[in-house]
């Protein structure tokens, strides 16, 4: 079950943060009209079946000392006795007629201010629902796309250097030993492209480069291999969790990937940057723009990658350029 985020610690940021603000309302709103509240509850009825039971007792109490509850005067006589139990029919009437009302209007000044964390996460859980969903439909898609990789690409190969091996001991039975070399190398050759997609392959579950260079040296990698003339700044001082490495590499091979094949542009600029705890990049071009986010589509993909780890995306692309492909996932602290 998701938890909320933590408080923050600082007075500053605190008082900025919602939910303290929430609090601080109900506690000022509780501490006045709620303390009123509470003493109207407490008082009225309390003080009405003591000034009712009034002519019950009154007698018994020493001489001067034989008050109602408001305690304004002193009853020494009979003849003062139906004005306290007047009183008492008064504190009725307010425990009767203003005590509800006034207890649910405070349950619905406490409901509005304190279940709005309860709302809070409710929405929380509906995203991270949703989100969910998104990373589910991004992981089937994405081992769908191995699996038409390895189909028509290596296992092709692999089945075309069968059959020359095949024919090649066929060959060197029949037609000697020129023939049989010449089969042999073609299937050389098929087994060698059948090696270099299975490292394709290999290399888009997950990039070595990755582990071996870290985040800032994949990104530098990227933008050498660009065909669009490309700069970076990339300034990652310490490594976060390899997911979160992952799918910002994966966001901005995308985006570079979209740059050279629809956009037109003549250059784009790449940056990756960690501030705090959120791993933020953008990439932008000078291109001709109208880029737009479509079922199915590489974009689609890098917003469900994201919003899977919990991460923001965005998309700004007016006709005529220029296209900002920009995003930010937590990496923690």
């Amino acid at each position: 079950m998701p938890v909320p985020p933590a408080r923050p610690e600082r007075l500053r940021p605190a008082l900025r943060d919602p939910a303290t603000r929430r609090e601080l309302v109900w506690l000022l709103r509780h501490a006045t009209g709620g303390f009123g509240v509470g003493f109207l509850a407490v008082l009225a009825p309390f003080s009405a079946v003591r000034d009712l039971t009034f002519p019950l007792w009154w007698w018994a109490i020493p001489p001067g000392y034989a008050s109602p509850s408001l305690g304004f005067w002193v009853v020494r006589e009979w003849t003062g006795v139906p004005a306290v139990v007047a009183l008492g029919l008064a504190w009725a009437v307010v425990t009767v007629l203003l005590g509800p009302p006034a207890a649910r209007r405070q349950l619905r000044v406490n409901r509005r201010l304190l279940l709005a964390a309860e709302a809070d996460l409710a929405l929380r859980v509906a995203e991270l629902t949703r989100t969910r969903a998104a990373a589910l439909d991004a992981h089937a898609a994405e081992l769908r796309r191995i699996e038409r990789s390895l189909h028509d690409g290596a296992q092709n190969r692999l089945v075309a250097t069968t059959v020359l091996l095949g024919a090649a001991r066929r060959s060197l039975a029949t037609r000697g030993p020129d023939a049989a070399d010449r089969l042999l190398g073609q299937a050389q050759d098929a087994a060698e492209l059948a090696l270099g997609e299975l490292r394709a392959v290999v290399r888009s579950i997950l990039p070595p480069v990755l582990a071996d260079r870290g985040l800032a040296g994949a990104v530098h990698g990227l933008a050498a291999a660009s065909p669009v003339p490309c700069t970076t700044e990339v300034d990652v001082p310490e490594r976060s969790p390899a997911s979160v490495e992952a799918t910002v590499y994966y966001a901005v091979a995308e985006a570079l990937t979209n740059v050279a094949r629809h956009s037109g542009a003549t250059r784009v600029h790449v940056v990756v940057r960690r501030t705090g705890d959120r791993l933020r990049f953008r990439v932008e071009d000078d291109g001709v723009g109208g880029a737009a986010e479509r079922a199915g589509s590489g974009l689609a993909g890098m917003r469900g990658r994201m919003e899977a780890m919990d991460g923001t995306w965005g998309l700004t692309s007016p006709a005529g350029g220029p296209t900002v492909v920009e995003g930010e996932v937590p990496c923690g602290s």
